[in-house]
């Protein structure tokens, strides 16, 4: 088995891979998005699918389960008024109202320890609907 980072309180591992996409997406831009899912079993953080360069937010929003829990990383690329290309990274906690109790709990209890081996994080969203995570949302913390 690779290496994995473990987060003490929540007795979880991220994987390597977690964290080599997740820098392949910071430094090398070559995803878009990552999603990354609980393993209830084996208790290992892994990604569940990655969002190449030219897909888009809606790929991602559309790639998240209607009742399951995931954990998102989105890479957005955006110009300001001062016409300077920036990037921020956002953070996305996925919670669907659907998803089972034992899941939300899952995923809430873990949410630090996957934020901290994901380092340059700079927002984040916490969501339970698509509502709560629109692009929208993401174009205003961002500025």
């Amino acid at each position: 088995m690779a290496m994995a980072f473990q987060m003490a309180a929540s007795g979880m591992w991220v994987s390597d891979e977690c964290r080599n996409s997740f820098m392949e997406m910071k430094w090398k831009k070559v995803h878009r998005y990552i999603v990354f899912k609980i393993d209830e079993k084996t208790g290992l953080v892994a990604v569940d699918k990655v969002g190449g360069a030219g897909e888009s937010y809606d790929d991602l929003a559309a790639s998240l389960p209607e009742d399951d829990c995931r954990y998102a990383v989105f890479d957005f690329d955006f110009v300001t008024v001062d016409n300077c290309r920036k990037s921020k990274i956002f953070f996305i906690a996925w919670a669907p109202a659907a998803s089972r109790i034992k899941a939300k709990m899952l995923y809430a209890t873990s949410k630090i320890g996957v934020k901290g081996a994901l380092d340059g994080i700079h927002y984040e969203l916490q969501a339970t609907d698509p509502t709560e995570m629109g692009f929208d949302v993401i174009k205003s913390q961002a500025k």
